[in-house]
C-alpha cells in the first residue's frame, strides 16, 4: 500500500506504544497512519522474547499503578474480543534482602515500595519469609535475610500477539499501517507535521513518536542527551526434569541482590513445550546506537547470567543456555517515563521511553496517547512523566557539550 498524502495523527514506531496508540485512535475514528521500519511485531526493537512481567502494585512509584490497573482492563475487553489469550496470571514473586541497600534511583527500596503501593490500591498481597518462599517453590532459595513480595494477580504477557492483536484491530476500524519504511525526518508544516520517509511524504495535523530506540535521532535537540538506549540480553535456560512441574507452576519474579543497579534479575515460568525458562539481568551501562547493536549473544554472557544471577538463588536448572537473545531499552535519566508534548512543537507528543519497565503499562499508554490527541488532556494523571523535569539537567549538559 503507498502512503496516503495526509492523516489527522501519524504514529511513528508501532511497537508496543505505538500499536496502542493506533488502535486507541482507530477506536476513536480518528485517520490515523501508523509507519514503522521493520513489520512488527518484530525482534529489532524492544518488544520481543515470548513474555513481559506484569505486576499491579509497581514498585517503580505508585504513579504507575493506574496505568497497569487500566492496562489490564483493556488486555481483558482485547481477549474477550480477539479469542487471543495476552494476559497469565501466574503470580509475580519479588525477592529482597530485609535490610535492603539502594540498587539505583527508581528501584530503591524497590520491595517496600511495592507493598506500599499494594496498600494503598487494596491489591491482593502476601508477603513471604525465606523458609515458606522455599517451601511454596522448591526452585527458589533465598538467604535468611531476604523475604518476598507475592502478587496472586501478577503474571506475564505475549508481548508479540498484543502488538499483533492491537494492529490488527487498528487496520480492521480503519487505520492504515506502513511497515517497512522508514521513517527520514519529522517537522513542522503549517498548522501540521511533516513526515519524511523513504516511500514518500506524509501531512499529518499531529504526530505521536513511539520510535522506542530511534526516537532521540528523529526528534533530535534534547532528547538525544535525554535518551540512552540500552543493550539488554535474554536467556532461556533448559530445565532440569526433576523440577519440571516447579518451573511449569512457578510465579514470574523479580530478584534484586545488590546495590548496583545491575544486581537485579528476573524471569518466567517453562512455558509449555519449551522445556526452559527466560530470564535475564538489566545493564545500564551498555549504551549502543539501535542500528549498530551487538546482536549475537556470546556464551560467556550466559555463563555470567548463571554465575552472576541464578548460582546460589534458583534451581533446577541445565547449567548452559538453551539459545539467547537480545533486545534494547531505551533508558531517561531518572529511568521515569517520558509522555508529553516536544518542547518544539506541541504536534508532536513523544510517547515513553520507558527504560525497560513500560510494557505492562503500553496498552492504557495507548489510550492515553488517543486522549491527548483527541480530547486534550488524559483521564490518568501523566504529569510525573512530563519533560519539564529535566529542564535543568539538559541546561548542564547542553553547556558541557559546548
Amino acid at each position: 500500500m503507498s502512503l496516503p498524502q495526509s492523516c489527522d495523527v501519524a504514529v511513528i514506531g508501532l511497537g508496543a506504544m505505538g500499536s496502542a496508540a493506533l488502535y486507541q485512535l482507530a477506536k476513536r475514528g480518528v485517520r490515523a497512519v501508523g509507519i514503522d521500519r521493520f513489520a512488527p511485531p518484530h525482534d529489532q526493537g524492544s518488544t520481543y522474547g515470548e513474555t513481559r512481567i506484569t505486576r499491579q502494585a509497581v514498585g517503580e512509584g505508585e504513579v504507575y499503578v493506574p496505568l497497569v490497573l487500566r492496562s489490564n482492563e483493556i488486555w481483558k475487553e482485547l481477549e474477550a474480543e480477539t479469542g487471543e489469550q495476552l494476559l497469565t496470571r501466574s503470580g509475580c514473586l519479588i525477592v529482597e534482602t530485609t535490610a535492603p541497600v539502594s540498587n539505583g534511583t527508581i528501584r530503591a527500596a524497590f520491595l517496600a515500595r511495592t507493598q506500599k503501593a499494594a496498600i494503598a490500591y487494596n491489591i491482593p498481597h502476601e508477603m513471604l519469609d525465606a523458609p515458606e518462599i522455599r517451601r511454596r517453590y522448591p526452585q527458589f532459595t533465598p538467604r535468611e535475610d531476604e523475604i518476598g513480595y507475592f502478587e496472586p494477580g501478577g503474571g506475564y504477557l505475549n508481548p508479540e500477539r498484543c502488538v499483533a492483536v492491537q494492529l490488527e484491530r487498528a487496520r480492521a476500524l480503519g487505520a492504515i499501517t506502513q511497515l517497512g519504511t522508514r521513517v527520514l525526518s519529522v517537522a513542522p508544516d503549517g498548522d501540521g507535521v511533516r513526515v519524511v520517509t523513504e516511500q514518500g511524504e506524509l501531512l499529518a495535523a499531529q504526530a505521536i513518536i513511539s520510535a522506542g530506540s530511534w526516537a532521540p535521532s528523529l526528534l533530535g535537540g534534547p532528547f538525544t542527551r535525554l535518551l540512552s538506549p540500552s543493550r539488554q540480553v535474554m536467556h532461556w535456560f533448559e530445565v532440569d526434569p526433576s523440577y519440571a512441574e516447579h518451573w511449569a507452576k512457578s510465579p514470574v519474579f523479580i530478584w534484586s541482590h545488590g546495590s548496583s543497579p545491575n544486581d537485579l534479575f528476573y524471569g518466567f515460568p517453562s512455558l509449555s513445550g519449551s522445556n526452559a525458562i527466560k530470564t535475564a539481568g538489566e545493564q545500564y551501562d551498555a549504551f549502543v546506537h539501535p542500528d549498530k547493536i551487538e546482536r549475537a549473544v556470546a556464551p560467556a554472557e550466559s555463563a555470567a547470567m548463571r554465575n552472576e544471577h541464578l548460582a546460589g538463588r534458583v534451581q533446577g536448572l541445565r547449567p548452559h543456555a538453551q539459545r539467547a537473545m537480545t533486545c534494547l531499552y531505551t533508558v531517561t535519566p531518572d529511568s521515569n517515563f517520558l509522555i508529553d508534548r516536544h518542547a518544539e512543537n506541541d504536534r508532536i507528543l513523544v510517547v515513553s521511553p520507558c527504560s525497560g519497565h513500560g510494557f505492562k503499562h503500553s496498552a492504557a499508554i495507548g489510550e492515553v496517547a488517543a486522549q491527548c490527541i483527541v480530547d486534550g488532556r488524559s483521564r490518568i494523571n501523566i504529569s510525573a512523566f512530563g519533560l519539564a523535569r529535566f529542564e535543568n539537567l539538559m541546561s548542564q549538559r547542553a553547556s558541557a557539550a559546548e
